[in-house]
C-alpha cells in the first residue's frame, strides 16, 4: 500500500511565530496602522515605568513589522533556519532562546535609543549565528561562526558609522544572543529521545480489558503452559533414562576369594545365657 502525503506542522514554534506575525500585520492594515503602534513596538528611551504595556511590548514588539517587505525579508531567514534550530535544540528550548532575544533588544532600545523598535530582525541575526555554530564541538570554534560574525555583525557595525540605522543595536544584540546560545545551550539528542520513546511505547502494558490486553494474556498462560508442558517433558525424560540405566545395570558376581572373613567369636563376647537342668 502506497503511503499518502499530509501536510505536517513540523516546527511549531517557527510556524506559530510566523503567522502571527502575519496576522499582527494584516489586523493592522485593517485597523489604519494603529495596532502595531499601541502593542508591537519597543518604547524608545526614556523608558515610561508608569506604562504597564510598556513590559508588555518588551516582548512583543518582534511580532511587529513595518510593512509587507519587511515582514517577508525577516521570513526568508526565520522560516529557512527556524525549522532546523527546532529541530536540534527542541520547541521549548527555541522559544525561551526567541523571548529572551525579544527582551535583550526590546530592554536595549528603551535604555539606548530614542527611537521606537519593531520587527524580528533580532531574532533572524540570533538564528543565523546560531546556525554558524551547529556543528560546534566541545573546545572547537567553527571558522564558519567566525566569518557570519565577520560578515553580518561587522556590516552592522559598518552600517551604523555610516548612517542612524534604528535596528543595528537589535541586530547585534541578536547576534550575541545566538553566540552565547550556541556556545552554552547544548543540543537536543533527538535520535536518542526517539529510541527512548519507541523503547517505552513498546514495553507499555496495554488498558486492561482492551483486546490487546487480552491477547497478551492469552499468549503468556499459552507461553507458560507451553513452559509447563516442556518441564514435564524434560522430567519424564530425565525419569526414563534412570530406569533404563537400572535394567541394563549387571549384577556384580562374587567368588568364594571375595568373601569377607567374618570375626569368630571370643571369651570377650561370649554372653552366659543359663544353667539347663535335667
Amino acid at each position: 500500500m502506497k503511503k499518502r502525503w499530509h501536510l505536517s506542522y513540523n516546527a511549531p514554534v517557527t510556524l506559530t511565530f510566523s503567522i502571527f506575525c502575519a496576522l499582527i500585520l494584516f489586523m493592522d492594515s485593517l485597523l489604519q496602522q494603529h495596532l502595531i503602534p499601541a502593542l508591537f513596538t519597543a518604547p524608545g528611551a526614556p523608558f515610561n515605568y508608569h506604562e504597564p504595556l510598556n513590559f508588555l511590548r518588551l516582548f512583543t514588539h518582534v511580532l511587529g513589522h513595518a510593512d509587507w517587505n519587511h515582514l517577508l525579508g525577516n521570513f526568508a531567514f526565520i522560516l529557512l533556519l527556524g525549522p532546523l534550530m527546532e529541530e536540534r535544540y527542541g520547541s521549548p528550548m527555541l522559544a525561551l532562546m526567541m523571548a529572551v532575544t525579544a527582551l535583550v533588544t526590546g530592554v536595549i532600545n528603551a535604555c539606548l535609543i530614542p527611537t521606537p523598535l519593531l520587527g524580528a530582525s533580532g531574532i533572524v541575526f540570533m538564528l543565523i549565528v546560531l546556525a554558524s555554530l551547529s556543528t560546534i564541538e566541545k573546545g572547537e570554534i567553527p571558522i564558519s561562526f567566525i566569518f557570519i560574525i565577520a560578515i553580518y555583525i561587522g556590516r552592522e557595525l559598518l552600517t551604523s558609522v555610516k548612517a542612524a540605522n534604528v535596528a543595528t543595536v537589535a541586530h547585534i544584540a541578536g547576534g550575541l544572543c545566538g553566540s552565547l546560545f550556541g556556545f552554552l545551550i547544548a543540543p537536543k539528542k533527538r535520535a536518542a529521545k526517539k529510541a527512548d520513546t519507541q523503547k517505552t511505547a513498546s514495553e507499555k502494558k496495554p488498558a486492561y480489558g482492551s483486546d490487546e490486553y487480552k491477547e497478551q494474556n492469552n499468549y503468556e498462560t499459552l507461553r507458560e503452559k507451553l513452559r509447563a508442558r516442556q518441564e514435564k517433558l524434560r522430567q519424564e525424560r530425565i525419569r526414563q533414562n534412570d530406569e533404563s540405566s537400572l535394567r541394563n545395570k549387571k549384577p556384580v558376581m562374587r567368588t568364594p576369594y571375595d568373601a569377607v572373613p567374618t570375626r569368630g567369636p571370643t571369651d570377650d563376647d561370649s554372653t552366659v545365657i543359663g544353667t539347663l537342668e535335667l
